[in-house]
């Protein structure tokens, strides 16, 4: 009998307590759901079992006060270049956005994605061959994070990402020329040590960088020139490679106003000739005419303009006149030597190479409007020097030999094209068109040579 009391005063306290406060499990969510007593005790939660929390899974979503949700956009590291830098794209402001990224975290986090976008902008920013800029980007790395500690770390390519990024700031300064200096080296041993990937990348650059620093006996001045008449100069003699040739400006650009109000601008000419091309114009035979032809493309870097040669035709075999060298000219350097040299068994003897003659080259001139009119001016200007010009006559062969060839004293007499004499071209347009398209064609050339 005692021992059925003590069962049932057992049962009705257990009642009690799952009345007060109980532990009751939510089957949709697989979560301990803790509801408390009048009291306010503090019941400790226990975790459930796995596989209820995997058998109904639901979305997490985030709701904030107003039961909206949280809209999180991801914002490129190239925005931030064209949000600070809206007005103006400076030196200035380049280095504003890099000190906005520094200070905004300290733990530099996406240092690599700000990196490489800040390479693809320096250009724009004008500040791609500034050994400071390069140097304050390097500083964007944090310092003694990445470097390997044994020997292990170093032949595993330890942290690969920012090591090619680090690589990837000296190659573009590399594409560029600029040289590294002292302050890019400590910069690199503090982010990533003395025997890392981007310390062999510096210390290759220094070995080379010297070495061809001179090679190049006909450098590029950097900047070039702005000016069009002293860029023209600096192309001819460049072109010419002689040093007794000489270069005249024959018009300055200027800008004439009508009787009417209208403004003329007038191109730029310069043309260079060296003695021993007038020396050759003067011998020309009277009765072969010359050719006036371009534009040639000259690329100068990143900056192309365009000349114009005055040229004729090769002279014909019959008419060619051998030089007689004098023996006793010069007893120490004589001009001429036959030597018949003894000849090895293997050598061939029918090895040939073909000698193509095209032609002598009288002159060279530039000019921002490359038409017909232009050039006319250039040749008046070649006349006083070379008086034998006007009795030669002389053709046009503009654009690659696309127009009709004009002689100088038909343009002067005001004559204008003449079309072809059949009424339809190879390509199938009518007369008319072609000559529309003539027409259309020589502003769009005239406009796409101003440099």
């Amino acid at each position: 009998m005692k021992c059925s009391r003590c069962l049932l005063q057992l049962v009705r306290s257990g009642r009690t307590v799952v009345q007060r406060g109980s532990l009751l499990l939510s089957p949709s969510s697989g979560q301990l759901i803790v509801q408390h007593n009048q009291q306010q005790q503090v019941l400790r939660q226990f975790r459930c079992s796995p596989v209820l929390a995997k058998s109904q899974p639901e979305p997490v979503r985030f709701v904030n006060d107003d039961g909206t949700k949280k809209t999180k956009s991801l914002v490129t590291q190239e925005d931030l270049f064209e949000q600070v830098a809206k007005e103006s794209k400076t030196k200035a402001t380049f280095n504003q956005v890099i000190d906005v990224f520094t200070k905004t975290d300290i733990r530099r986090r996406g240092h690599v994605e700000f990196i490489y976008a800040a390479l693809k902008k320096m250009p724009e920013f004008g500040v791609e061959r500034d050994l400071t800029v390069y140097n304050k980007l390097l500083d964007v790395f944090p310092k003694e994070v990445f470097v390997a500690r044994n020997f292990i770390q170093r032949m595993f390519n330890h942290y690969p990402r920012q090591q090619e990024c680090g690589v990837q700031v000296l190659e573009q300064m590399e594409s560029y020329g600029i040289m590294p200096n002292i302050e890019t080296k400590v910069l690199l041993v503090q982010i990533f040590g003395e025997k890392s990937h981007p310390i062999r990348k510096y210390q290759r650059i220094m070995y080379w960088f010297p070495k061809f620093k001179h090679v190049n006996p006909f450098p590029v001045p950097q900047p070039l020139p702005e000016d069009p008449v002293d860029l023209a100069i600096l192309s001819l003699n460049r072109i010419a490679n002689d040093l007794d040739a000489k270069t005249t400006v024959y018009q300055l650009p200027f800008t004439d106003i009508t009787e009417s109000g209208e403004e003329i601008s007038f191109p730029h000419i310069v043309g260079i000739q060296s003695p021993n091309q007038m020396e050759l114009l003067a011998k020309h035979n009277p009765n072969r005419p010359v050719f006036v032809e371009g534009p040639f493309p000259l690329w100068l870097k990143k900056t192309c303009v365009y000349y114009y040669i005055l040229r004729a035709d090769p002279t014909p075999p019959e008419e060619k006149e051998e030089e007689v060298y004098d023996p006793e000219r010069c007893f120490y350097y004589p001009l001429q030597l036959d030597l018949d040299l003894d000849r090895d068994l293997g050598d061939e003897e029918n090895f040939d190479v073909d000698d193509l003659d095209e032609g002598p080259v009288f002159a060279m001139c530039m000019t921002s409007q490359g038409d017909q009119a232009t050039l006319n001016q250039w040749i008046s200007g070649l006349q006083q020097n070379n008086p034998i010009l006007g009795r030669i006559p002389t053709l046009f062969r503009l654009d690659a030999g696309t127009r009709e060839l004009e002689g100088v004293a038909d343009t002067e007499a005001g004559h204008s094209h003449q079309p072809p004499p059949q009424s339809q071209r190879e390509d199938g347009l009518p007369a008319e068109d072609s000559e529309a398209a003539v027409e259309e064609e020589e502003p769009r050339r005239s406009r796409g040579m101003k440099q």
